[in-house]
């Protein structure tokens, strides 16, 4: 038990401060001997509330081993600064975009109330883009069907395929332009 309590009181005397950070968080460090290796013990006693996600990047870093020395006051401060700096200039850069963004982009009018499309000029423009090729002449079926006067003009003609094949010669057949 003594032995126990010897080493609980070494740890509380031979703890040096190495330095605070802005939340005033105390970052500590002691030397311990274990089977002849030395080995630095490194943490932190935090201020208020123990939330690890408030100690800063350096002091992490410091902790992890990553750091030989501890980050000096003056560090701190010029760190602080620069992060500062960088939000600044991602605060102009993000209003520069939207400034070149809002100009080159058309601004939208305002339309009122939306009209139903117009069915008549839908249609007239296959009237006349439909020409039959192989006769030459344009097709006014589409006109005929919505207009509700189905008038079959070409009787003649069958939905069934005609000819035999016997006509077929291989690479003269040439897709309709």
């Amino acid at each position: 038990m003594s032995k126990l309590f010897s080493k609980f009181l070494g740890v509380f005397r031979s703890r040096n401060l190495v330095g605070v950070d802005k939340a005033g968080n105390r970052y500590f460090t002691r030397t311990e001997k274990l089977d002849g290796v030395v080995k630095e013990k490194r943490w932190v006693i935090f201020k208020g509330e123990e939330d690890p996600t408030l100690i800063p990047v350096e002091w992490i870093c410091w902790l992890n081993g990553q750091r030989k020395k501890a980050p000096t006051p003056q560090e701190m401060i010029e760190l602080e600064a620069r992060r500062e700096r960088v939000k600044l200039n991602i605060a102009l850069l993000k209003k520069e975009e939207e400034m070149k963004s809002t100009s080159s982009r058309p601004k939208p009018q305002s339309i009122g109330k939306v009209e139903s499309p117009d069915l008549e000029r839908f249609i007239q423009q296959f009237r006349r883009g439909s020409i039959d090729h192989d006769k030459g002449m344009a097709h006014d079926d589409v006109a005929d069907i919505v207009d509700g006067n189905k008038v079959d003009k070409d009787k003649d003609r069958s939905s069934e395929p005609t000819g035999s094949g016997e006509s077929f010669k291989p690479g003269t057949w040439q897709p309709p332009m």
